[in-house]
């Protein structure tokens, strides 16, 4: 099969990639750099292609012949929306418009979308289900969540398959440290390797759904060959074991420091995962604790 990934040279990209590749499938990475970096140009047998989602030409351009696509490009920080709410719905919002469009234009048969648990926000009970009313709290949640109803909208006006997974707190390998997606975990690995103490917003006692990018990747995989899904289904994609940041200081080691916490954070997320369970067939085989351990191996850390 010949797979198309929007953010091919992402951190989430990158891994889908990877393990498309072992399966033989013909990968092409379509990336703008902006978020992705050349770095990441590292597996052999990929066809890196650079260009914009806002740009309907070159989509066009490496759409033709593509039979899936996994959509991950994105501006996936959402502190940065909240002071760029116009750039970052250009790319969030029209980017994937404009990935679907040329999607069904060139007969694609699925698109798995990269959704996000910020479109959940702050809710009253846990764990997190699909069924839930979304209450984004900032305009990046708020974009992610617009295109989880674009991808159901193609679906059912034009009989595109799509699925959107919402991935909890993702971390892992080809992890940027200053990426959107780094979170505590990228942040910390940094600050011991470079001796500086951790730094810990308010009491650390803020929870999250850690979940390593192997298993976002396997969540991709499945719900692009699935045959249950592929009509707008949002699915939760985490590992239903949410852990503070004070227990993370722990696992990576070292001094730390507690610093002001920053407003706007939920204080906690928890995915119910049993929609994924059923539909896709997927659990969460990577434990915390192992992947901690595998990313200070990689970043030559005691």
């Amino acid at each position: 099969m010949k797979y198309l990934i929007t953010g091919g040279a992402g951190f989430i990209g990158t891994n889908i990639a990877k393990q498309l590749l072992a399966q033989n499938h013909q990968v092409v990475a379509f990336d703008n750099y902006l978020s992705g970096h050349f770095s990441n140009r590292v597996l052999p047998g990929v066809d890196y292609v650079e260009g914009d989602i806002r740009n309907p030409k070159d989509l066009n351009g490496v759409m033709a012949g593509v039979e899936g696509v996994f959509h991950t490009a994105a501006i996936a920080r959402m502190p940065y929306s909240v002071e760029h709410p116009f750039e970052t719905n250009d790319t969030n919002v029209t980017g994937t418009l404009n990935v679907l469009i040329s999607a069904r234009d060139n007969g694609v048969k699925k698109l798995v979308y990269s959704a996000s648990s910020s479109a959940y926000g702050e809710q009253t009970d846990y764990p997190y289900v699909e069924t839930m009313k979304p209450n984004p709290m900032s305009p990046y949640g708020l974009q992610k969540y617009i295109g989880e109803e674009y991808s159901r909208l193609f679906s059912e006006l034009y009989g595109l398959k799509t699925v959107s997974l919402r991935y909890f707190n993702v971390y892992g390998r080809f992890m940027d440290p200053d990426g959107a997606y780094a979170l505590v975990i990228g942040k910390f690995l940094k600050q011991k390797k470079e001796g500086k103490p951790l730094t810990v917003c308010g009491d650390g006692e803020y929870y999250r759904d850690y979940t390593n990018v192997y298993d976002i990747a396997r969540a991709n995989i499945l719900a692009m060959h699935s045959d249950q899904v592929g009509s707008g289904e949002v699915i939760n994609i985490g590992n239903h074991d949410p852990r503070s940041v004070n227990e993370v200081v722990k696992l990576i080691g070292g001094e730390f420091v507690n610093v002001p916490e920053r407003s706007g954070d939920p204080r906690r997320t928890d995915a119910d995962n049993s929609k994924a369970k059923k539909l896709l067939g997927w659990n969460p085989t990577v434990k915390l604790e192992d992947g901690i351990v595998e990313l200070k191996k990689e970043w030559g850390i005691d």
